[in-house]
């Protein structure tokens, strides 16, 4: 199934100043997450960003609330983004087929949010190199089941280039030089 770049959205799940130490490989996340972001909005793809208890983890990253600052933040206390009714409302008003996942954590948060969004009849399409966990194999773990459950599962860079789908694209040389 090929994601197709008017039906997309993206949903940033809980990449947050106090919970973001803690992951695995977290420079590589922050770096690929940047790409990602920066790729997305090159390809106009709207955001949903939101925090898990913020006055407890504290507010989004720094580097990644600086690219998405024109973006309203939810705040969550379920798991699930999609558990919370504004979040949710906001996704079904999108009306879009796909819905771009990453964030952390994988097996907790991100999980939770794909469960849901495959329930709601959404196809989660779950960014790899772009989700983390504490441990290495919860994620790698939830990554599996969520891909048995329905969801895509792909890379920042295979998902840019797919969006962008020619060479020919007005964008494409600005995706290759993010993606290096």
């Amino acid at each position: 199934m090929r994601v197709e770049l008017n039906q997309s959205m993206a949903l940033v799940i809980d990449i947050q100043e106090k919970l973001f130490p803690h992951m695995n490989e977290k420079d590589l996340l922050l770096e690929n997450c940047t790409k990602l972001i920066k790729g997305l909005q090159l390809l106009e793809i709207p955001f949903i960003l939101n925090e898990q208890y913020p006055k407890g983890l504290g507010q989004t990253h720094n580097q990644i609330k600086k690219l998405l600052k024109n973006n309203e933040v939810f705040e969550k206390f379920t798991f699930s983004c999609c558990k919370t009714e504004k979040t949710k409302e906001t996704i079904i008003k999108t009306e879009k087929k796909f819905i771009i996942v990453f964030g952390i954590e994988t097996h907790v948060c991100v999980l939770q949010s794909v469960i849901d969004l495959l329930d709601m009849g959404f196809t989660p399409v779950v960014v790899s190199d772009c989700t983390s966990s504490r441990k290495a194999n919860d994620a790698e773990v939830a990554l599996r089941r969520m891909e048995l459950s329905g969801a895509i599962i792909t890379t920042y860079e295979s998902l840019l280039f797919e969006l962008c789908i020619s060479a020919k694209n007005k964008i494409f040389k600005d995706i290759s030089k993010l993606v290096r």
